[in-house]
Formats: C-alpha cells, structure tokens, sequence
C-alpha cells in the first residue's frame, strides 16, 4: 500500500490526534520520519523529528500557539532528534525520553562504536521514563512502554487502544536491527511484549497507520523466524561468512540496502550464538560461523 506523506500538512489521525511526516526520505526512512501531537487544547508532541526548516515550520503551525507539556522522544537515532533543541526552544516542553544512546552488547577489541554515525549521545533528556510509567498532562495520559531491540533506549508510547510504535514496528518496511546497537534478542522479546497487549492500532514512526496491528507483528515474528531458520539452512550448506549469507539470502535487494541486511543476518547469529546454536571464529563482519556439531 503506498503512502502518501503529505509534507508540509497535519494530517489529522483522529480527532485529537495529528501526523507530520518530515521530508526526509531514504532507504532507512523511506517518506520520512514522522512527527505526532497528541491532545487538542493541550499537547503532547512525539519525535521532533530532523532538524529541517520546512518540518519545523510545519510543527509550528500545527501547534497554533496551544501549549506543549512533554516532548516524548521514541529514541536516540538523529532522524527523530535532531530538530529536538529548536522545538524545546520552541515550546517550553519536558524532554521524556527511555535514556541515552548506548549499545547492547561489549563492543570487540578494535570494533568501532556505532553511535557516532546515527544517534545522539548527548541530547537533553528532562524526564527518565520507566516502564510502565504514566505521563499525564492533564488532557493527555500516555503509557511509556520500554521496546529495545532497534535500539536499547527504546520506548512506545500508548495511549487508550492507540500505541504510538517508534521504529520497533513500522508501516513501511521490517525493522533495521543492527548490533552492537541492536540486539535481535531483545527485539524478538519486545514483540512478544507488545502482541500481549492487543492495541487497536500502531501509529508508528516511518510510514501509514498500521489497522491490524496483531496480524502485523505476528507476520513479523514469523518472518524473523523464517529468516532464522534460511541462516541455519546456509550454515548446514557450508557458508561460513555473512557476505555469503546475504549474497544467498537477498539477491534481489537493493544494493544500497546490504549493510542493513548483513546487520540483520548478524544479529540473528549472535543470538544464535547466546542461544548456544552456533559457533563463531572471530566477531562481525569477518567472522566464520559454524553450527553447533559441524
């Protein structure tokens, strides 16, 4: 289904509810990263979103000079918190955010920090939120829910049967899950989380609504485990690096796309390897695989 995002507009999404989408589209944003506020006389905005004039100014005109408590940020990647400075400037509003960009696992004698390149460290966080926790303004109550996977410091919000995805589920494309940022077994496990609770649908943070959001993220947890057992199946052939996993598994993707891809097929064999299911001479791109008795 495609999608249209309507740049430079507040798309209403119910009656207290509006989507602005910035333009800033990519293999990793697809349309763009997406902006909400919540409420009607008082708001709640989700995401800033990049630092671009247009998006800006398009916030600004929704927002029509109605106050802004909080500023709920899903997480630390630059694409949802770069124009969070100039929109804190802009309204006054608490920053709640999970936490600081960190990764999941130690990082590997002389692996690079991945960081660097796409979150923000550093961004001002006025309010911790924990699992759980309600963030009420006196119009607006939403409930963080903690959902690392993508990225540690992940968090949804949900508010009444609306649950507000960030990238942990998406409209548009399967989530990028990319150690030592990311980690496939707690993204598997935040799915679960997440299918428990039976929202009547995602507003997520890249591409349309999602209306079905139950037979989505089972289509998810299918998929990922269907990807699961192709690696075991290429291991059992005799591949033994990821570049021969990706180039087997996802021949026809767009070339742009293969980091992401061999991140994916990465994350999938440490947890593989936590699971005790594989063996691993080396680390990263550069490691040899084997499964466990070969």
């Amino acid at each position: 289904m495609s999608f249209d995002p309507r740049y430079g507009e507040a798309v209403p999404m119910g009656a207290d509810i509006a989507r602005i989408t910035a333009n800033n589209p990519s293999p990793y944003t697809g349309a763009g990263t997406n902006t909400y506020l919540i409420g009607s006389e008082r708001l709640m905005l989700l995401d800033p979103g990049p630092d671009l004039a247009e998006h800006l100014a398009t916030l600004e005109r929704a927002i029509a000079g109605r106050p802004v408590s909080h500023i709920l940020v899903t997480h630390s990647h630059r694409d949802h918190i770069t124009g969070l400075a100039k929109v804190r400037d802009m309204t006054g509003a608490t920053v709640v955010a999970e936490g600081p960009a960190r990764i999941s696992r130690a990082l590997h004698p002389g692996e690079p920090d991945p960081r660097p390149g796409y979150a923000d460290r550093l961004f001002a966080i006025d309010h911790v939120v924990a699992d759980g926790e309600e963030i009420d303004n006196g119009e607006v109550t939403v409930r963080a829910v903690t959902t690392p996977g993508h990225a540690p410091d992940h968090v949804a919000f949900a508010r009444g049967a609306d649950f507000f995805s960030g990238d942990h589920v998406m409209g548009w494309s399967t989530t990028v899950v990319a150690p030592p940022e990311g980690s496939m077994r707690a993204y598997v496990a935040s799915l679960e989380k997440i299918l428990r609770m039976e929202h009547a649908r995602y507003l997520p943070g890249h591409g349309d609504v999602i209306e079905e959001p139950s037979r989505t993220v089972s289509g998810i947890r299918s998929h990922r485990l269907m990807r699961e057992r192709a690696i075991l199946q290429r291991l059992a052939s005799g591949d033994r690096t990821i570049a021969e996993i990706v180039e087997a598994l996802y021949a026809s993707l767009d070339r742009r796309l293969f980091d992401a891809a061999a991140n994916s097929v990465l994350a999938h064999l440490e947890m593989l390897y936590e699971e005790g299911r594989v063996m691993v001479d080396g680390y990263g791109m550069a490691a040899r695989w084997t499964p466990t008795g070969a």
